[in-house]
């Protein structure tokens, strides 16, 4: 071994142990929390003086045991992450036999049977071993079981940080998928969107650019609009979904002895090839697809390279006239997608209605 190899395989050891230790740190932190929030529902329960402490109980606990990290709202939230995932106690039983006795107290506890079997013990298993309590906090925030098991498996599959989790909560990525119609049936979708592979998997029907704060979206204009979203580039990114690549804004491309200027170049690294994205402020027009398939037919002959897959192309529009979109792009349903985007969130009604639309499509 020579000394370069020597400091190779230094920082390799470190980096693979820091790595575990954080892991293993990560693990027992979620298990104290869980087990944790055993005890206090037990005591809620069942404890001989818990009258005495009624509502107070958290507040006077989290002064009495002066733990740091274990605040009022994070007692709170480990009796929560008890009473929403009591199948880990399947796990502890084995691998922590100190508390064995105080875990027997689960079967005399209430709890929800029919979630407990939507989980088996593997899965569980996984999923303390890679989610962080963190972003079980956010988890607990979902009520509906399936909506929070298709962000939990959207975490074991991307490896999704807090801020990230949070993000795809806020623009709604399950309800967009049309998720609540059946377990399977949504993993497989899932699936298709993290790893795609066709393009219409990973370009979505409806975007939401709610991250902008644009309060006047009637007023905005192109230019502003585009603006703003290179300035919000990770979350425009995030919202796009996996596999997005910025490259280039206003790429001026010569066509004979004309320029003209792509509004947004993204390269998608799982499909392997560019997508081209225009931006309007306006309703659908058979006008855009003219223009989009011009740029297409450009990179395609001129930008693409051996190994690339063809390039495709989003036209995002505020609004559009399903029938006109379906006679415009009649010969390019493969390269050229039309979506909607809003640049605040629906109100319940309006997410119920593309609900429905989602599901039909």
């Amino acid at each position: 071994m020579d000394f370069e190899n020597l400091i190779i395989s230094i920082k390799k050891t470190h980096d693979i142990l820091l790595s575990q230790t954080v892991k293993a740190v990560n693990y027992n932190l979620t298990i104290r929390n869980w087990i944790i929030g055993l005890f206090i529902v037990e005591f809620e329960q069942n404890g001989s003086d818990r009258a005495k402490y009624g509502e107070k109980l958290l507040n006077k606990l989290a002064e009495s045991i002066s733990i740091k990290g274990l605040s009022e709202t994070n007692l709170k939230n480990s009796r929560q992450f008890y009473q929403t995932y009591p199948q880990i106690g399947q796990l502890l039983t084995d691998q922590l036999p100190l508390i064995e006795n105080t875990l027997g107290a689960i079967s005399q506890l209430s709890t929800d049977k029919s979630n407990i079997a939507k989980y088996n013990t593997a899965y569980m298993n996984d999923l303390i071993s890679n989610i962080s309590f963190t972003h079980f906090v956010e988890l607990l925030k979902i009520e509906d079981s399936l909506k929070r098991q298709f962000y939990e498996k959207l975490i074991l599959k991307t490896q999704l940080s807090v801020k990230e989790l949070k993000r795809q909560i806020v623009s709604l990525s399950y309800e967009r998928l049309g998720f609540s119609l059946d377990k399977n049936i949504a993993y497989d979708q899932l699936k298709s969107k993290i790893t795609p592979q066709l393009a219409k998997d990973a370009i979505k029907s409806h975007y939401f650019f709610d991250f902008l704060g644009i309060k006047k979206p009637d007023l905005i204009e192109e230019s502003e609009l585009e603006n703003s979203l290179i300035n919000h580039l990770q979350d425009f990114i995030l919202e796009l979904g996996n596999g997005f690549c910025f490259e280039a804004r206003q790429k001026r491309i010569l066509i004979g002895d004309e320029y003209f200027f792509v509004d947004l170049v993204f390269y998608h690294r799982i499909l392997k090839c560019h997508v081209i994205i225009e931006l309007k402020v306006d309703s659908f027009s058979h006008s855009h697809v003219s223009q989009l398939i011009t740029y297409l037919n450009y990179y395609k002959s001129k930008i693409m390279e051996s190994g690339d897959n063809p390039p495709v192309g989003i036209l995002l529009v505020t609004d559009k006239n399903n029938a006109l979109v379906e006679y415009a792009t009649a010969n390019e349903k493969d390269r050229i997608f039309v979506s909607k985007y809003k640049l605040i969130l629906p109100s319940e009604e309006e997410l119920k209605k593309f609900i429905e639309e989602e599901i039909n499509l």
